[in-house]
């Protein structure tokens, strides 16, 4: 179901150096995921352990990180699945 005042445009991080003209082209679409497709979302334990441990560790009371993973469209074509499977602490400079 679209729902257009909840649709946010998405923005990529600032950058030194562009690997692409920024400037808009065409007209403006909908992209959301979950539009034709049901998400799903599937997290390797292992990983999840890895990123509380890091939390409960770090002296502060947040902290950047990323979680990395793969999106495939199921077999059937009716779904969409987000699989996280690594931790990245990632660097405090």
């Amino acid at each position: 179901r679209f729902v257009p005042k909840r649709m946010v445009p998405f923005s990529f991080p600032v950058s030194k150096c562009a690997l692409w003209d920024p400037v808009p082209m065409g007209d403006v679409i909908g992209a959301h995921v979950t539009y034709y497709r049901n998400p799903r979302l599937s997290l390797v334990e292992k990983t999840l352990r890895l990123a509380y441990r890091h939390a409960k560790q770090n002296e502060k009371k947040s902290f950047s990180c990323f979680l990395l993973g793969t999106l495939a469209a199921d077999e059937d074509g009716e779904g969409i699945t987000l699989t996280i499977d690594r931790f990245d602490p990632g660097r405090e400079v």
